[in-house]
């Protein structure tokens, strides 16, 4: 079987780590990518610190297949992620060629001084040499990739508007198979020893246990992901038995919010 592709996820900025944004993007880009087959593997919540970037952008490129970043590519002071990505593979940072000429003709459609090619647009033209960029349909300003790393903005809209293009052009895997049983009443102490003797029967897939608590009462959700529908579904199969085996009723699927 061929093995899938794999992704981290680096999410840039003061504003995520200080919590007076809170992040949206890394529900979106994992379901994102499981649905081409590149699962995401780990997420990291860094600050605006060149040395912190840099750093942790080589370490990942060399560890996953691709990387994604959200984030530091806006017009302002501390938006700083392209020109890190530039010092971490080495290049200069510099205008590019297509991202300026798309800006600068967009901007001199409006002419008004708020709406200029201004010094701190042009920040948002200039990338590591040798970047492909990612079209934005929201705005005009681009995202761009270069190696595997592929860096994009923190806002959600228009990190999606990013996402849809790039998607496009990613070699990913099999599509990662999410199946789900839950059961209200049921504990995780409970259930851990027979659970832990499906998952070794099913070493391909990754369940997990995962417990919630509603006003009509406490229970736990199996889920059971991995690329293959055949698996997960005789794995739930097992789960959903096991449940019935402890006196409580299964329910195929995951909880409700409420």
């Amino acid at each position: 079987m061929t093995k899938n592709p794999t992704a981290c996820l680096l999410v840039i900025g003061n504003e995520v780590l200080s919590g007076r944004t809170q992040d949206a993007n890394i529900n979106f880009l994992a379901k994102g990518l499981g649905a081409i087959g590149i699962p995401l593997r780990e997420v990291r919540v860094i600050p605006d610190v060149p040395e912190t970037i840099i750093s942790t952008v080589n370490e990942v490129r060399a560890k996953f297949d691709h990387v994604f970043t959200t984030g530091g590519i806006g017009p302002t002071h501390d938006d700083i992620t392209s020109e890190c990505v530039a010092a971490a593979f080495g290049v200069p940072w510099e205008p590019h060629p297509e991202a300026w000429a798309r800006m600068e003709a967009h901007y001199a459609k409006t002419p008004d001084g708020v709406a200029s090619f201004n010094k701190a647009r042009q920040r948002m033209a200039t990338m590591p040499r040798g970047a492909t960029l990612i079209d934005n349909a929201i705005s005009i300003a681009p995202g761009f990739s270069i190696g595997n790393v592929h860096v994009m903005a923190g806002v959600p809209r228009i990190m999606q508007a990013m996402f849809a293009t790039l998607a496009t052009t990613l070699a990913g895997g099999a599509p990662i198979i999410s199946r789900a049983v839950h059961a209200t009443r049921a504990a995780e102490g409970q259930i851990a020893a027979p659970l832990e003797a499906i998952q070794t029967r099913y070493p391909e897939l990754d369940i997990g246990s995962y417990p919630y608590y509603r006003a009509h009462g406490q229970g736990v959700a199996i889920v059971a992901k991995g690329t293959s529908e055949e698996q997960a579904e005789a794995a739930i199969a097992e789960v959903t038995a096991m449940f019935e085996g402890f006196g409580v009723t299964p329910i195929q699927g995951e909880p409700d919010a409420a």
